[in-house]
């Protein structure tokens, strides 16, 4: 299956590198073909062209479009609105030409809270990853339910600091992360779950 992604990064960022690989871990003969569009804002106003490319160019049989619920990305203190972004992006497609029959192959997955959620998972994976980097164990506490962590990537960094003096850096750590992690955690996650049934097209086992 050939599929189209869609990210608020750069070409080079952790989002595609993250989903891009567990993608492939949940269907190793699937076939990617990423478009990075740097911020929210721009993701919101050009994914419709983009995903019209992704269908009509490169032939893909869907297109998922992901972006992070948090931080909000309009005017300071308002807070992140799921329906609000959804509804500006299917604004987006419908000024794009999309027909219905297109939009049907086109999925929204909004993570709860970024991608940092998927993380916090498996804290296993980043007490191994903190580990290998300090050169002795590191425990960091038990996170009952990642998705309720308002704030994942600031977390995140408070744990990189007390363990290894410095502040994580998705673009840097994100991938290596997510390759020492149990797939089977990251199920906790509803928007994962999402990503892999509406995207990729694998159901939780």
């Amino acid at each position: 299956m050939k599929i189209g992604m869609i990210f608020e990064c750069g070409p080079n960022g952790a989002d595609k590198k993250v989903y891009e690989y567990l993608a492939k871990q949940l269907d190793p003969g699937i076939v990617i073909v990423s478009s990075t569009l740097g911020s929210k804002p721009t993701l919101v106003e050009q994914c419709g062209t983009e995903a019209k490319a992704l269908l009509e160019i490169e032939n893909c049989e869907r297109v998922i479009i992901i972006w992070d619920l948090y931080p909000p990305w309009k005017e300071k203190r308002q807070k992140p609105c799921r329906f609000n972004d959804r509804k500006l992006i299917m604004d987006s497609l419908n000024k794009a030409g999309l027909a219905t029959r297109q939009q049907q192959r086109v999925y929204l997955v909004c993570i709860e809270q970024e991608l940092e959620t998927l993380l916090l998972a498996d804290k296993q994976a980043i007490e191994n990853y903190l580990s290998s980097i300090n050169g002795r164990f590191c425990r960091i506490g038990r996170i009952r339910n990642p998705e309720h962590q308002s704030e994942p990537k600031g977390y995140l960094s408070q744990k990189f600091v007390d363990h290894i003096g410095r502040k994580y850096n998705d673009a840097l750590d994100a991938e290596k992360i997510i390759k020492l992690a149990d797939i089977r955690k990251i199920w906790r996650c509803s928007s994962f779950e999402r990503f892999a049934e509406k995207g990729v097209g694998v159901r939780r086992h």
